[in-house]
């Protein structure tokens, strides 16, 4: 069972996600936090796999409650999900270590499928969305430090695999690149992670652009 804390400061809004949730029998809200102060207290406490966090909250706003998550609570990823198709919302978030952003007039079954994947340690990579996304985060990214640098243990088959990440290809696209099979390509981006300590795709990417591997 997926354990899901949702966060928006609008009681009709969170009612609305619980009954949207309450669909699937694989996925379980755990609470519901009015504030990003009161999210970062739910999620220490109840521990979900995901938080659906809104941006716009008072006392302490979706960002950076997802800060605060990301950094001290291991395993808990964060979906952002907002009314505002903001680019400085999208980066913000993706710094923080939301893990996915979505907005709040998306389907009802692609917010069930979305909380999966980012469940799943795996991030919202749409090509409608996250490359545009990327490409733009990565030009209002500082450029790489000459000191960010990747470990000495990543193979030249894992830099292939994570430049292709950082261009946004799914497991199953960079299997196909790299004549590999998709559980192959899977493997490798496990091992990224590990390596890297990344806590999904979506820190691979900045950590790709962060070391120059892929260029702006």
């Amino acid at each position: 069972m997926i354990r899901v804390l949702v966060a928006d400061d609008q009681a009709l809004v969170r009612a609305g996600f619980r009954e949207i949730v309450g669909w699937a029998d694989d996925l379980d809200v755990v609470g519901e936090a009015a504030n990003g102060a009161e999210a970062v207290r739910l999620a220490a406490t109840h521990r979900p796999d995901v938080v659906v966090m809104d941006i716009r909250m008072p006392e302490l706003d979706g960002i950076e409650a997802t800060r605060r998550i990301t950094a001290e609570l291991t395993g808990v990823r964060v979906l952002v999900l907002t009314t505002f198709d903001l680019d400085e919302y999208v980066f913000a978030a993706l710094r923080a270590g939301a893990s996915g952003f979505l907005l709040k007039d998306t389907p009802s079954a692609e917010l069930l499928a979305a909380i999966r994947v980012v469940a799943s340690g795996d991030a919202l990579l749409a090509p409608g969305v996250t490359r545009r996304l990327i490409a733009e985060f990565a030009t209002q990214s500082a450029r790489p430090s000459p000191r960010a640098v990747l470990p000495t243990t990543i193979t030249a088959r894992e830099r292939e695999v994570l430049t292709l990440v950082a261009a946004g290809l799914s497991n199953a696209e960079i299997g196909l690149r790299l004549h590999i099979t998709t559980g192959t390509a899977k493997t490798h981006v496990g091992h990224l992670m590990l390596k890297l300590a990344a806590r999904d795709r979506v820190h691979l990417v900045i950590l790709a652009y962060q070391t120059g591997l892929a260029a702006v």
